[in-house]
C-alpha cells in the first residue's frame, strides 16, 4: 500500500464493561474498567472532546493522561495506517476526517473513541 493511500491519526480510547480486552496499561487487571459503564464512558469522552475543541485542553496531553490505549505513551499517535488494519468504525471514521479535525464519539469493540487525524 503506497503511503498515499494511508492517513494517520491519534486518538483516545475509554475503555467500558463493554469492550472486549476489559484491560488496560492504566488498569491492567480492568479492576476500574468493569465498573465504567458505555453511556459513562460516552459522557467523559463528550466533556473531553469539548474541552479540547474550546481549546481548555490540548489533544495530546490529554491523550496521555486519559486514554486506555497503549499509544498514550505517544499522545494517542497511532500513526499511519491503510484500510482494513483498523477496526471498521474506527477506519471509516478516520478517513472522512480532514486532516486536523476532531471525530464525535466512534463505538468500537475496544470501547469508545475521538479522533483526531494528523496526515
Amino acid at each position: 500500500m503506497s503511503s498515499r493511500d494511508q492517513v494517520k491519526a491519534s486518538h483516545i480510547l475509554i475503555k467500558h464493561q463493554g469492550s472486549r480486552r476489559k484491560a488496560s496499561w492504566k488498569d491492567p487487571e480492568g479492576k476500574i474498567i468493569i465498573t465504567i459503564t458505555r453511556e459513562a464512558a460516552v459522557e467523559q469522552l463528550k466533556s473531553i472532546r469539548e474541552d479540547i475543541v474550546s481549546g481548555k485542553a490540548n489533544f495530546e496531553e490529554v491523550a496521555t493522561r486519559v486514554s486506555d490505549c497503549s499509544s498514550a505513551k505517544r499522545g494517542g499517535d497511532l500513526g499511519p495506517f491503510g484500510r482494513g488494519q483498523m477496526q471498521k468504525p474506527f477506519e471509516e471514521a478516520t478517513y472522512a476526517l480532514k486532516v486536523g479535525d476532531i471525530s464525535d464519539i466512534v463505538d468500537t469493540d475496544s470501547g469508545v473513541h475521538i479522533i483526531k487525524r494528523t496526515a
